[in-house]
């Protein structure tokens, strides 16, 4: 079985633009492209992308695409690259329309495209997770795995916990 990456939006996948100036970020390919390409990864994988966007900007009809898309594919295995502003609300949504997949939720505080990013970390640890845990809906950040209904953020510092 090949695992399922699947490309939300979000930090880890904002870019610097390349048609205007300034501050703003815009979504490009999924970073999960380029981390995979260091890690040289002796399982099988595919890359889709359900939306590009800032998780503030998620919404249930999203989310219901990404339910529909773990439910109607035949794998068992994914990893979500999502916004970590509404990550556990998305992960609580994948609970109640999710079953019997492997489901595990990460992103980055950083853009993967910094030199500092903690994009490479949070994928990898997704990736590990999804080879030790059964079926369920996990989020995967700052080093800790928990459930969707376990995990917590600390708004003050934004780690996951």
């Amino acid at each position: 079985m090949k695992l399922v990456f699947i490309q939300t939006g979000g930090t880890i996948d904002k870019e610097y633009p390349h048609t205007t100036k300034g501050w703003a970020f815009e979504f490009g390919a999924p970073a999960v492209t380029r981390i995979l390409e260091k890690l040289n990864p002796s399982f099988e994988y595919e890359i889709v992308s359900v939306c590009k966007k800032d998780s503030l900007e998620i919404t249930d009809h999203d989310r219901a695409n990404i339910a529909k898309l773990i439910n109607e594919s035949p794998e068992s295995k994914y990893v979500v690259t999502h916004g970590t502003d509404t990550m556990i609300e998305t992960a609580k949504y994948l609970e109640q329309h999710v079953k019997n997949k492997i489901v595990v939720i990460t992103g980055a505080m950083l853009p993967e495209r910094f030199y500092n990013s903690d994009a490479a970390i949070q994928l990898g640890t997704a990736i590990a997770t999804t080879n030790l845990v059964k079926s369920g809906i996990y989020v995967a950040m700052h080093g800790v795995v928990k459930s969707s209904s376990d995990i917590k953020r600390n708004l003050k510092t934004g780690q996951f916990f």
